[in-house]
């Protein structure tokens, strides 16, 4: 069984597949979209199942969440935030 090396190929990949994977820190089953395109962007063929889905290891699920805690701002670095309002 071949799983996806997320962290060996890391650098291969898309930044639509990056922030993907960043915004979806506790998907355990890929979509088969995404399975395809990161087979595709690092040149690996992960096993899938009868739907196209690639379940990820322990260690992907992992690297996913520090790669996360990695990229969110730090508290020193302000965060903007712009909200519509209506006047009265």
């Amino acid at each position: 069984m071949t799983s996806m090396h997320l962290e060996k190929y890391w650098h291969r990949l898309s930044p639509a597949s990056k922030q993907w994977l960043l915004d979806n820190p506790g998907c355990v089953i890929l979509p088969r979209t995404i399975s395809a395109e990161i087979n595709a962007e690092s040149g690996e063929d992960a096993d899938s199942d009868s739907h196209g889905e690639t379940v990820l290891s322990p260690e992907n699920i992992e690297f996913i969440r520090s790669r996360t805690r990695q990229e969110e701002p730090s508290p020193a670095q302000p965060t903007y935030r712009f909200f519509d309002s209506v006047q009265p």
